[in-house]
């Protein structure tokens, strides 16, 4: 690895670093975290912290609950955030900014676009912006579910170089090596395809939500969007020297040879579908160039509930992703009109647009 000059990264700390016994923020593994963000600063390199952590820091003003429900869960995380980013701004003569999304807030172009310039306007008066999902309002519907695919949404969101991940091992194995003596570490990925997700186990941490395949699942987004990507062991300082010397301390994930332009990221890797429809199977040609050709007479089904301007997921017969676009129609109204037998529905207009589709095939990283 060679050394890198970076200009902006987001680095993701998890639960189990910040309160690893549940009793608390704990400075036992964030000092060396801090001084890793100290020295990019110096350097001139901008830094985006995506903190987990508030759920466990305020599980100890709750007794010993073994299985809290839900809503104790919420008032965990409404009590530990503050405490979470107490634990941050000890360590720095620089302020720094909370900031609390859920998955809405990427779904939604409007307050993608609002987080964006946010994040740039406190970067700009160097201001360390720290992110974490809003555990307390989220819902099923809205939520990431876990802040490594939420750090590769920020990551895309504010123009990174470079994901830095931090896990509980060195990197990602060819089996899980804490039950797997002859695992053996990939330090290098150039493409994450099926053998790749096949390397990552479950969770392992009793502390985090996030095991290997969330981290997979988080490089893909970043790489695919032009960002290099590390996953490391966070609870070793000596994974951060490595990589203040320009050296891989764990595993690197290849950026795209060509990213993805920005709106089709956020279609592809952000944007949630809510609702489907399914074409023929023998219906081929180029959806981005020629979408204007797919009507309701290719329709075979529609599911789901959907508004006009929503994402949906067009699929074939065969059950192949063919791509993610914005519906020019509800489902009500395409349910309408596929079972309707006149001619009336070949007079629809297109369903998608071609400048509001992703094609669910990508090129191959470097």
């Amino acid at each position: 690895m060679k050394n890198h000059k970076w200009n902006r990264i987001v680095l993701k700390v998890g639960s189990a670093l910040i309160a690893p016994e549940r009793k608390g923020c704990s400075s036992r593994y964030l000092l060396h975290i801090a001084k890793f963000i100290l020295q990019c600063r110096d350097r001139g390199t901008e830094v985006i912290l995506v903190s987990s952590g508030s759920v466990a820091a305020g599980a100890h003003f709750f007794g010993n609950i073994d299985k809290p429900s839900l809503p104790i869960k919420k008032a965990m995380a409404a009590a530990g955030q503050n405490e979470m980013m107490a634990a941050w701004d000890r360590f720095f003569d620089f302020p720094s900014a909370q900031i609390l999304l859920t998955h809405g807030d990427f779904q939604d172009r409007e307050r993608y676009d609002s987080v964006r310039e946010t994040i740039f306007a406190l970067l700009d008066h160097g201001i360390l912006p720290v992110v974490n999902e809003n555990d307390v309002v989220t819902t099923d519907a809205l939520k990431v579910g876990d802040n490594d695919n939420l750090s590769a949404m920020v990551a895309a969101a504010a123009d990174a170089d470079a994901l830095i991940i931090c896990s509980d091992i060195d990197g990602l194995y060819d089996k899980n090596p804490h039950t797997n003596d002859d695992a053996v570490m990939i330090k290098n990925v150039n493409t994450i395809d099926q053998s790749i997700f096949d390397m990552a186990g479950g969770a392992h941490s009793s502390v985090g939500t996030g095991g290997m395949q969330t981290k997979i699942e988080a490089a893909e987004k970043a790489t695919s969007h032009g960002l290099t990507t590390y996953i490391i062991n966070g609870f070793k300082e000596h994974s951060f020297e490595q990589l203040i010397l320009g050296k891989n301390p764990g595993t690197i994930f290849a950026p795209y040879a060509k990213p993805m332009e920005e709106d089709l990221h956020w279609m592809t890797h952000t944007s949630k579908a809510q609702g489907e429809v399914v074409i023929e199977d023998g219906f081929e040609y180029p959806l981005d160039e020629h979408c204007d050709q797919l009507t309701s007479n290719e329709i075979l089904e529609v599911h789901g509930e959907f508004s006009a301007g929503d994402t949906i997921l067009i699929r074939s017969d065969d059950g192949k992703h063919v791509a993610k676009a914005e519906a020019n129609y509800s489902s009500c109204l395409l349910n309408y009109i596929t079972e309707d037998e006149t001619d009336a529905h070949h007079q629809t207009g297109p369903l998608v647009s071609d400048k509001n589709i992703a094609v669910l095939e990508h090129e191959a990283s470097d």
